[in-house]
C-alpha cells in the first residue's frame, strides 16, 4: 500500500478551480442530476442495465445472505440487484455523498442508505462479504485511498466488483465511443432534463476519457493487497474489475 495519492484522471479545468473544489463540485452536480439519473441509465444501455448489473454480480459471487455495500450507490440501481441476489434488502447497504442521490434512492429502495465519502467509509472493519462500485470510481480523489477502505471493510475471503466506462483500444471504437458519450447521450439529456442533467453527462464523458487505463486500475488493486485482481470486458467499453481480500 502506498500513501501517494493516484487520481482516477487529471483535474478537469473548467468544472472546478483546484483539486480542493472537486467535492463540492461534485455534491452540487449530483444533487442537481440526481432527478434524471435514471432515464439517462436506461438511454446509455438500452435498457439493459439493471440486468447486466445483476449479472455482473452474480459472477462476482454475490448469493443469498451475503452483506453487500455498494459504494457510489446513487438512485440505486446496483443496490437494487444486489438486494434480490442476496435475498434481502437489509443486508445490502447503499453509501453516496450527494443527498439528492440518497434522496432518489430511497424511492426505489428499502434496505439501509448512508451518507459518506468512498475513501473513509463510516464501517467497522471486516463487516461486508462484497463491496460493489458502479460507475463511481471515477469520481473519487484518490484509489489509493479508495480501495484500502474496500480492504478494510471487506471480511477475509470477501470480493470487490468495480464496474466502468473504457474507452476501446481501436481509433473507430474510441470514435463511436465520443459520438455516443460525448455527444448523443448528453445532447438527449439536455433536451429532457435541461442543463444539469446535460451537465453531468458532459462531465461524465470527459471523465471517461481521460480516466487512468485499466492496467493502472488492475495495479492499484493489487498495491492494495488485493489477490487475484481481473478485468473482464463486455462490448468493449464495459469493465467489470473484482479482487478478493486475503484470507
Amino acid at each position: 500500500m502506498t500513501d501517494t495519492p493516484l487520481p482516477p484522471h487529471p483535474k478537469l479545468d473548467g468544472y472546478y478551480a483546484t483539486d480542493a473544489d472537486r467535492a463540492a463540485f461534485l455534491n452540487d452536480m449530483f444533487d442537481k442530476g440526481a432527478p434524471y439519473y435514471e432515464w439517462v441509465c436506461r438511454m446509455m444501455s438500452l435498457g439493459t442495465g439493471e440486468q447486466y448489473r445483476k449479472r455482473a454480480l452474480r459472477a462476482a459471487g454475490l448469493t443469498k445472505g451475503m452483506r453487500v455495500l455498494d459504494v457510489a450507490t446513487g438512485t440505486g440501481i446496483v443496490l437494487r440487484s444486489a438486494a434480490a441476489l442476496a435475498g434481502s434488502s437489509s443486508v445490502a447497504v447503499g453509501l453516496d455523498p450527494s443527498r439528492g442521490m440518497l434522496s432518489e434512492c430511497r424511492k426505489r429502495c428499502r434496505g439501509p442508505l448512508v451518507r459518506g465519502r468512498a475513501e473513509q467509509l463510516p464501517f467497522v472493519s471486516g463487516r461486508f462479504d462484497l463491496v460493489s462500485m458502479g460507475y463511481g470510481l471515477r469520481h473519487v480523489a484518490d484509489l489509493h485511498a479508495l480501495f484500502a477502505e474496500f480492504r478494510r471493510v471487506l471480511r477475509p475471503g470477501g470480493r470487490v466488483l468495480l464496474l466502468e466506462i473504457t474507452q476501446p483500444t481501436s481509433s473507430l471504437g474510441k470514435t463511436l465511443n465520443k459520438a455516443l458519450l460525448g455527444s448523443l447521450i448528453p445532447g438527449l439529456a439536455r433536451l429532457w432534463g435541461g442543463p444539469p442533467a446535460a451537465g453531468m453527462m458532459d462531465y461524465f464523458w470527459d471523465t471517461v476519457e481521460r480516466c487512468v487505463s485499466p492496467a493502472v486500475i488492475l495495479g492499484a488493486l493489487g498495491d492494495a493487497g488485493f489477490e487475484r485482481p481481473t478485468r473482464d470486458v463486455t462490448g468493449g467499453v464495459l469493465s467489470e474489475y473484482t479482487a478478493t481480500q486475503p484470507i
